[in-house]
């Protein structure tokens, strides 16, 4: 819940506009051994089945980190990843479902955080101007070519202003010619607002996102 995150991390703020009801994008948090994993997630589909397999895909994180104690990103991935690959294989037909997603996890003791991405990337911004930490180029679940998913390690300075997020908002049509937004307009957007409290830069993202979509 927004509560529970707060607790945690006080600075923060979460923009979920599910399309329907349910959706195929979540978040998820969870603290264990002094860090407080943060997720943004996109699953295949929208709507209830979209929503199913987020179901099948937060579970897969729950037991990942709390039962089989894996604490470092990109470890977690490599487990949830074969965790849903196993759960669908027991279909009669191939299922591709699976999930993208950019996954944090900050310790309070130190100044550093260590990401992982399947095709979600991680954005820092500040005076100097935004750091894009690529992911791997692949995605959970079932993928012929899968490699191991990497950890990296970012020193934070204070300051500093960290997005996860899915693709929801940059392929969203509008504006004057319906056009997607694209990756362009996001970074320009979260350039021109990253010095702001984070609840405020959360209603000035949601206010132009009502505006684009007109």
């Amino acid at each position: 819940s927004e509560e529970h995150v707060s607790k945690h991390l006080p600075s923060h703020f979460i923009l979920f506009k599910p399309k329907d009801i349910v959706s195929g994008d979540f978040y998820w948090a969870l603290e264990k051994q002094d860090y407080l994993y943060v997720t943004a997630v996109d699953c295949t589909g929208h709507g209830v089945p979209g929503a199913m397999v987020s179901v099948v895909c937060s579970n897969c994180l729950n037991r990942a980190v709390k039962e089989m104690k894996l604490y470092e990103p990109g470890k977690i991935l490599d487990e949830v990843s074969k965790m849903v690959e196993e759960t669908f294989e027991k279909s009669e037909n191939q299922v591709r479902d699976g999930m993208d997603i950019s996954i944090c996890a900050m310790n309070f003791n130190s100044n550093k955080i260590k990401w992982a991405g399947a095709n979600l990337p991680l954005w820092i911004i500040n005076e100097s101007g935004i750091q894009k930490i690529k992911p791997n180029k692949q995605p959970i679940g079932l993928y012929e070519q899968r490699v191991d998913f990497d950890t990296h390690e970012i020193e934070i300075q204070k300051g500093d202003s960290v997005y996860l997020f899915s693709d929801g908002y940059i392929d969203q049509f509008g504006g004057e010619k319906g056009k997607k937004l694209k990756l362009a307009g996001f970074e320009n957007l979260l350039l021109s607002i990253y010095t702001k409290p984070m609840e405020e830069q959360k209603d000035i993202i949601e206010n132009f996102f009502s505006d684009w979509k007109g």
